[in-house]
């Protein structure tokens, strides 16, 4: 039986991002609470080389956005890279879970064998849609979003598993 290509996606979409976006809501209530300038928070990385918590939250919703219209067959819209804040940052996950929730399976399904094309590195890519989905798309937004878990709770914020995996009003 070929794998759901709209349930293997856009359900993990709408879980996740609300999940992010509550653990920065907590992240900005510790932030406040600790007296804790939000900017030290927004510019922390896991080690020198990795990229900010702020870029985090931005590659993960752009692997959101970006794997839903290319399955689809669309141009995926593109947002500015300029948040600044928690607010910020929340209202983009939005935005990309509103994205989302646009589309309907059949939008999604049967993209499997679709020709994928990506520029990456200054090399451009292909991919079928499945393993696009399976092999790219979602290692990537996984690593994304549980590096800004690991960059607050390095830093203090006592999170736990639930508040990666489950959204706020669940359970």
């Amino acid at each position: 039986m070929p794998i759901s290509m709209y349930r293997a996606s856009v359900p993990v979409f709408q879980q996740m991002l609300p999940c992010l976006s509550a653990v920065l809501d907590k992240a900005a209530v510790y932030a406040a609470a600790r007296k804790i300038e939000p900017a030290v928070l927004l510019n922390a990385r896991l080690f020198p080389d990795m990229f900010p918590l702020t870029r985090q939250v931005q590659i993960a919703a752009d692997f959101a956005k970006g794997s839903i219209a290319r399955l689809a067959g669309q141009e995926p819209p593109k947002y500015e890279d300029n948040e600044a804040s928690f607010d910020e940052l929340k209202a983009r996950l939005a935005k990309t879970l509103a994205f989302v929730n646009e589309f309907k399976p059949s939008q999604i399904d049967g993209s499997e064998e679709r020709e994928i094309m990506l520029m990456l590195g200054g090399n451009q890519r292909k991919f079928k849609g499945e393993s696009y989905l399976v092999s790219f798309v979602l290692p990537n937004f996984f690593f994304h979003t549980t590096t800004t878990y690991a960059i607050l709770r390095h830093n203090g914020l006592e999170l736990g598993k639930r508040d990666f995996m489950q959204p706020p009003g669940a359970g």
